[in-house]
């Protein structure tokens, strides 16, 4: 067998140059190979090694931010519209006019747009049907609930809510981080629409509710539902009141004064915004056509 191979290795050698050492690699291949071990090993050693040192390359990089995504951030405008307004020299940077497309600032920059020093921020708007034993509050070391421990997982910016309901009273709630539009939600001036749904111990008399709409005095002053009605013409128990004010316990206050007692109280609308489809305790993110209403009120 010896003397065979030899020869035919010779013969080959002479056509297409294969010797002894190109048939033996061959047959080598057909083995499972050591050398790719230890190299592949080796490679991921290096690689594990090298992700570590690539880090705070990537932090530094994360610290600028464009210019077009700080102003939508702060709740401007649309990226598309803030290229505009960059072109116009409409926006300053630490003072200067930054009319470049695709410049990029720092977190700690004082950008201004129209005069207006910018929060960069990320803007969120969240509603929450509250559930009953909450307390309306973002710290209270007396209370064993706050609405915070609902919403706390649902973002990483820090959010706050937008007016107060009081502890018994449930329904639609809306947390932001978007001071303008939380001032401007809870202004008197703006006469925010509320409407609420109310169980009280007994039927309320025609003539009550008569009162209510024509305003009643009350110990803070003079107070009026801008309207009010039977949920249904059987149970006279249950009411539907709309109202603006933002005093405390107004609604409650109301029916106290004729000496009915509020067994429930619901808010199923405030500024356009209504707990349809939202179980009770749980939030979601507000649709962008919900939060340029919003903006428009």
């Amino acid at each position: 067998m010896r003397g065979n191979f030899g020869k035919r290795g010779k013969k080959e050698a002479s056509g297409k140059r294969i010797g002894k050492s190109r048939v033996r690699k061959v047959a080598a291949s057909d083995k499972p190979a050591r050398t790719p071990k230890p190299a592949y090993k080796k490679d991921t050693s290096r690689s594990s090694v090298s992700k570590p040192l690539n880090i705070p390359k990537k932090k530094d990089i994360s610290e600028t931010i464009r210019l077009n995504r700080y102003i939508a951030n702060a709740g401007v405008c649309s990226r598309r519209e803030a290229d505009t307004y960059i072109t116009a020299g409409m926006v300053t940077v630490n003072g200067e006019i930054v009319a470049e497309l695709g410049a990029k600032v720092k977190p700690s920059d004082d950008v201004r747009f129209d005069g207006r020093r910018l929060n960069p921020e990320k803007k969120v708007y969240l509603l929450l049907n509250k559930p009953k034993d909450y307390v309306t509050t973002t710290d209270d070391p007396h209370a064993n609930k706050i609405v915070m421990d609902l919403v706390k997982d649902a973002c990483p910016e820090r959010i706050y809510p937008v007016g107060r309901l009081d502890r018994n009273t449930t329904g639609v709630l809306l947390f932001t981080n978007d001071g303008d539009l939380s001032k401007r939600l809870t202004h008197p001036s703006h006469k925010m629409k509320k409407i609420y749904q109310v169980s009280l111990d007994r039927h309320v008399s025609k003539s009550h509710m008569e009162e209510i709409t024509e305003g009643i005095e009350l110990e803070d002053g003079l107070i009026a539902a801008d309207a009010v009605s039977f949920i249904n013409n059987e149970d006279k128990s249950e009411i539907g009141i709309e109202i603006h004010s933002g005093k405390n316990r107004i609604v409650r206050r109301i029916f106290e004064h004729f000496g009915y007692k509020v067994k429930k109280l619901d808010r199923v609308y405030f500024a356009g915004l209504t707990k349809k489809n939202l179980p009770r305790g749980k939030w979601r993110f507000l649709t962008e056509k919900e939060v340029r209403y919003l903006k428009m009120s």
